[in-house]
């Protein structure tokens, strides 16, 4: 999670970790207090504020009382993809997935399947393709694969951003649980595909399309397997006491657990977490909690999803001090937005021909559910992970572009969209 730290530097991480939490303290009521913009947008929108200062301090040659260098300091140490993948995701799914009514996601079944699956795969080639074509009338000539690469990492809505966003926009239940299930299940799916291209630019022609089907496949059922077998251990448990306390830690190492094995043993650790969140958010609330026990339980869980959401937008934030904001790439960025947006338009649209009539969702509802498909700390995180080299530095920068113009400009202007449509 966090770079080159050995025992002898634990002061150095409690620093790091506490250079975090003050920040996100300080913006936050920075935030509530004068700008009161949702939460989320506006600790990455102050993060955002803070970074170009220092960029401007540095080509100005000032030292901004040290405060630009502690910045820098803080981005070194922190590796976002690590601290992201492994060290919140699991338990901001959780979070999420412990508060969705499974009766009404039941309802939405094939609808979030398809768009989950199918939608993250259609969209991976359509912005893929374009990437390709519209980078090379820029001048930059990235390789197919990396192209597809940016595909998967891009197409995926980010549960975390959604969620956060999503519960003030005003959205229609039914449709807030397609953008909501939709949201939990294709993130697993997006790092699934990117995962299995990132093998094809190892490995190369090495790999078959049967290694490719039969690596997706384990991941994603073997996942789905493991969040059920782990959280149906963990309602037993549950069930067989009734002191909050005890239960709220159950949850926790259910969530730290079933992740770690998840990973261990080459599963999707993200499906995973969202099926044990649904079946002890529904049938575990239902039947194995007292009523004090959901209520803290409830409050425990509020909390993390809260301190881990500020900690990751201050995150974002700051992690514009490490982007090549050359003026190819800057434009670049900006030409993919409408790209993704008409490519998110499509991958759900293109579906609806194969589906029952009754089954089908209005042009209106494509519009919200467009617009509400927000990208978020997930893909920054993989275009992270990329290996070091010319075709990295491209897809982060467009990323981090797309990134903050989804949660900065389209989750402001959600609410909007959704009164116009509705």
């Amino acid at each position: 999670m966090f770079k080159n730290v050995y025992p002898g530097e634990l002061m150095g991480l409690f620093n790091i970790i506490a250079v975090l939490v003050t920040l996100a303290a300080l913006f936050g009521y920075v935030n509530y207090r004068y700008i009161k913009l949702p939460t989320t947008i506006g600790l990455m929108f102050i993060s955002i504020l803070m970074s170009v200062l220092m960029v401007i301090l540095g080509h100005l040659g000032q030292t901004g009382y040290g405060i630009e260098k502690l910045w820098l300091d803080v981005i070194r140490k922190v590796d976002f993809n690590k601290t992201l993948m492994v060290g919140m995701l699991s338990f901001l799914l959780f979070a999420g997935a412990l508060h969705v009514d499974l009766n009404e996601l039941l309802k939405q079944k094939w609808q979030i399947l398809v768009f989950s699956t199918i939608g993250v795969m259609l969209s991976t080639i359509l912005v893929g393709y374009s990437a390709f074509l519209f980078l090379g009338w820029l001048g930059i000539n990235l390789n197919l694969i990396y192209c597809l690469l940016f595909g998967a990492l891009i197409s995926p809505t980010d549960p975390i951003a959604v969620l956060g966003i999503l519960k003030k926009a005003g959205v229609a239940k039914e449709l807030e649980i397609k953008i909501t299930g939709e949201a939990l299940f294709n993130d697993g799916v997006g790092v699934v595909i990117f995962i299995t291209l990132l093998k094809l630019v190892d490995g190369g022609s090495d790999i078959s399309p049967v290694q490719i089907l039969v690596f997706f496949g384990k991941e994603t059922i073997g996942g789905i397997v493991i969040g059920l077998i782990s959280g149906w251990f963990a309602y037993l448990m549950l069930k067989s006491i009734d002191n909050y306390q005890t239960e709220i830690l159950i949850t926790l190492a259910l969530v730290m657990g079933c992740y770690a094995l998840s990973t261990a043993i080459h599963f999707s650790g993200p499906i995973a977490i969202v099926i044990a969140g649904l079946l002890i958010g529904n049938h575990g609330r239902q039947f194995a909690m007292s009523e004090k026990t959901r209520e803290n339980l409830d409050t425990f869980w509020e909390l993390i999803d809260e301190i881990l959401n500020a900690l990751l937008f201050v995150l974002i934030g700051i992690e514009l001090l490490i982007i090549t904001l050359t003026g190819r790439y800057i434009i670049a960025g900006f030409i993919a937005i409408p790209i993704v947006l008409c490519a998110r338009f499509l991958s759900i649209g293109a579906p609806q021909f194969f589906m029952p009539v009754r089954k089908k969702i209005t042009l209106k509802s494509m519009q919200i559910m467009t617009w509400g498909g927000l990208r978020g700390g997930i893909s920054v995180a993989l275009a992270l992970s990329l290996p070091i080299g010319y075709a990295r530095d491209t897809i982060i920068t467009m990323t981090y572009i797309i990134v903050v113009f989804s949660i900065m400009f389209q989750g402001l202007t959600l609410k909007y969209i959704v009164k116009n449509n509705q």
